[in-house]
C-alpha cells in the first residue's frame, strides 16, 4: 500500500515538473528576420496596385506564453512601378501587441495589431517628394519550431493600412498587403 502511495506521488511530482518545464520553455526574445513582398494598393483613381520586394525584421518581447510585445521593421523597394521605370520604396517603423496560441507542440499560431510610421521615397504612392505617414497592420502568422533555439516562419499575412498624401487626389488611404516568410531565432 505505500509503495502504491509513494509510485503515485512520484508520478504526480513528474507530471507538475513537466508542466512547470513547458512553461518555461517560452523564450523571451524573438527575433525574425526575412523576406516580405508587397502589394501597394494607391488610392487615387485610375492608378493600379504594384509590387514591392524587401525585407522586414522584428522583435518580440514574450511577456508570457501568449502576450508579446512586437518591434517590427520593414524595407520594401520597385525598380520599375507599372512599368514606367520609376523605382520607389517604402520603408516601416511598427509597434504593439502579439497574441500567440501555444498549445500545438511545435506550431504557434499568431495575430498582431501593430501602429506607427511608414516612409515613402518621393515616387513611390505618387507623392510629392518623401513623406512619412501613419501606418498600421493587422494580421497574423504561423511558426513551426525545429529546436529550442530555431524556428521558421513559413507565413505571415498582414493587412498594411498607410495614410500618404497622394498628387492630385483627396485619397490618402492605402490598403496594402504584405506577406512575410523567414526564419526566427529565440531567446
Amino acid at each position: 500500500m505505500k509503495l502504491k502511495l509513494l509510485v503515485s506521488l512520484l508520478a504526480v511530482l513528474a507530471f507538475v515538473g513537466v508542466s512547470a518545464r513547458a512553461q518555461e520553455e517560452v523564450p523571451k526574445l524573438d527575433i525574425f528576420a526575412g523576406y516580405s513582398y508587397l502589394r501597394a494598393n494607391p488610392s487615387t483613381s485610375g492608378v493600379d496596385s504594384f509590387s514591392l520586394n524587401g525585407g522586414s525584421a522584428n522583435v518580440a518581447y514574450n511577456v508570457n506564453h501568449w502576450l508579446s510585445g512586437v518591434a517590427d521593421f520593414g524595407g520594401y523597394h520597385s525598380g520599375d512601378i507599372l512599368g514606367t521605370g520609376v523605382d520607389g520604396t517604402v520603408s516601416t517603423y511598427l509597434f504593439g501587441p502579439r497574441v500567440s496560441y501555444r498549445h500545438f507542440g511545435r506550431i504557434t499560431p499568431f495575430g498582431q495589431v501593430l501602429f506607427g510610421v511608414a516612409h515613402a521615397g518621393a515616387s513611390a504612392f505618387d507623392t510629392t517628394g518623401s513623406q512619412n505617414a501613419f501606418a498600421m497592420t493587422i494580421g497574423g502568422g504561423v511558426d513551426y519550431r525545429l529546436s529550442h533555439r530555431l524556428a521558421i516562419r513559413p507565413l505571415q499575412v498582414d493587412y498594411l493600412m498607410t495614410r500618404f498624401s497622394e498628387v492630385g487626389s483627396d485619397a490618402q488611404t492605402q490598403n496594402n498587403l504584405r506577406v512575410s516568410t523567414g526564419v526566427v531565432f529565440r531567446f
